[in-house]
């Protein structure tokens, strides 16, 4: 069973777990982008806005929270190489009409291996600040549509979602 081909590059030919080996690979510049939603009601955007929530600035302590979070992947998922990050980036767009903050999470390396999950973790950890920090005025905030929507770099190529 050849399981690199079959596309299970994180498991070996017993089928057991592993780190794939990238020493072989060759460095090239790499960036992941990931979306994601943050729906709150019209009056926490507004205190949002405001900066008049108890906990602070809600968007500044998610961007950092964020940026932390890329720079702590491989701490979180198990078969993630450690990666020399060398740009991290949080973006907000409030979106009062709909009551929704669109956060975009990229990151970019020049490495043997992809940033995408580095891009994940850090927009969702920045999207878990948001709710931490709106939480007490708040409770039924919803995190939504996590999904990459850009990646360029290494031997798949560019992807861009629809």
């Amino acid at each position: 069973m050849n399981n690199v081909s079959d596309g299970f590059s994180h498991m070996d030919d017993d089928g057991n777990a592993r780190m794939v080996d990238v020493s072989s690979k060759k460095d090239s510049a790499r960036t992941a982008i990931v979306r994601c939603l943050i729906r709150l009601a019209p009056e926490t955007l507004q205190l949002l806005k405001e900066n008049a929530l108890p906990k602070g600035d809600v968007l500044t302590t998610a961007k950092i929270a964020g940026i932390q979070a890329a720079k702590r992947t491989s701490d979180l998922i198990p078969m993630c190489h450690p990666l020399p990050i060398s740009y991290v980036d949080i973006r907000f767009n409030v979106v009062d009409s709909e009551s929704v903050i669109e956060l975009e999470a990229e990151v970019r390396t020049s490495y043997k291996t992809g940033v995408e999950m580095e891009a994940l973790v850090a927009a969702q950890m920045a999207a878990a600040t948001i709710y931490d920090m709106c939480k007490a005025v708040q409770k039924d905030i919803v995190i939504d549509a996590c999904r990459l929507v850009y990646k360029s770099g290494g031997k798949s190529g560019t992807f861009v979602s629809e």
